[in-house]
């Protein structure tokens, strides 16, 4: 709002302009203009509260995602918010490519669908991945086989479930696909004019990188405006790992394999006795046969156990488990 004048400075303003010494031109040349441009065609419908919260929102689904695709690729993988806008929906659709990877899926309760575009750069790289390559060559630009096509629906349908889980701490939200295209054209979720807001994702899979752009049309998220809120959002209690991404981190880390060492025993020789070792030599150790052998993962005595054949196979059999100061080898 602009400064008010005083009745004074109203009066001096009025005989400066009686008197000559100040021309009405001289007046509005000095007069700041405060002009805004507002698009008719495209009324801003969220708030940059609202954008906020949905960048919060996203960050915490880029940390689960990357978390699912690198167990899943086993390989590193990153994922960021690259940024969240707001537009037309005719303009989102219009700049997606020919071919792509495009998923419509529910937000339920919320009626209505979203979208979310994968590019083909990173749709090539996962299934060469999965097929057991290196995931290198990631510049195709061609419609999806069949076979290609059952491997992303499935993948999609998982990181569309992993959307509705960023989405615990705002809203219960159970995200499931509807639907998977590759011509952005017969994707029609909402009117041409309606405005949406698209979130921009980068993801890096080692060295090479792609993107995910997500599509929340504005009838959709309308139900829950309120509670995007930037104000609302932060005033919730501090976050820490979800109950989903523990669960995740879990399951990778109980099929990671590490090493399994029985230690049969110790001996000291002398390099003489090294020097002249034959075939048929036997080197006595400090342990007896009814001894316990110690059983290393890793770097750590987890166990203790006798040694034995199961079948044709030799084999320990762990009698006893080490609780206590069991991180402390030798």
């Amino acid at each position: 709002m602009g400064e008010v004048l005083s009745q004074a400075e109203i009066d001096a303003l009025l005989n400066a302009l009686s008197d000559g010494s100040v021309d009405e031109e001289t007046i509005k040349s000095s007069t700041p203009q405060k002009v805004r441009v507002y698009d008719f065609k495209r009324p801003n419908k969220f708030s940059k509260g609202h954008l906020h919260s949905l960048l919060n929102i996203h960050e915490n689904f880029c940390r689960i995602l990357a978390t699912y695709l690198a167990g899943n690729l086993h390989i590193a993988v990153e994922a960021k918010v690259l940024s969240t806008e707001q537009v037309t929906y005719d303009e989102f659709t219009r700049s997606l490519p020919y071919p792509t990877i495009l998923g419509i899926f529910a937000m339920n309760p919320l009626e209505g669908n979203a979208l979310i575009e994968i590019s083909p750069s990173l749709t090539f790289l996962m299934v060469e991945r999965l097929l057991g390559g290196q995931g290198l060559e990631t510049n195709k630009n061609r419609d999806l086989t069949e076979i290609e096509r059952k491997i992303i629906h499935s993948r999609l349908g998982k990181i569309v479930q992993l959307i509705g889980d960023s989405w615990l701490e705002i809203v219960e939200m159970n995200s499931e696909l509807v639907d998977m295209e590759t011509n952005p054209q017969f994707t029609q979720i909402v009117a041409p004019n309606e405005m949406v807001v698209v979130i921009t994702m980068e993801v890096k899979v080692a060295e090479a990188k792609g993107m995910i752009n997500i599509c929340l049309p504005y009838i959709v998220m309308k139900p829950i405006l309120d509670k995007l809120h930037n104000l609302l959002f932060f005033s919730s209690e501090s976050k820490g790992i979800s109950t989903t991404e523990q669960e995740l981190i879990k399951q990778k880390i109980e099929w990671a394999k590490v090493p399994l060492k029985v230690l049969m025993g110790n001996t000291q020789i002398t390099v003489h006795d090294l020097l002249h070792l034959e075939c048929g030599d036997v080197i006595p150790l400090d342990k007896g046969i009814k001894d316990s052998l110690a059983i290393y993962v890793g770097d750590y005595i987890k166990f203790k156990g006798n040694p034995g054949l199961s079948g044709n196979k030799m084999a320990v059999q762990i009698t006893e488990i080490i609780t206590k100061g069991g991180d402390n080898d030798g």
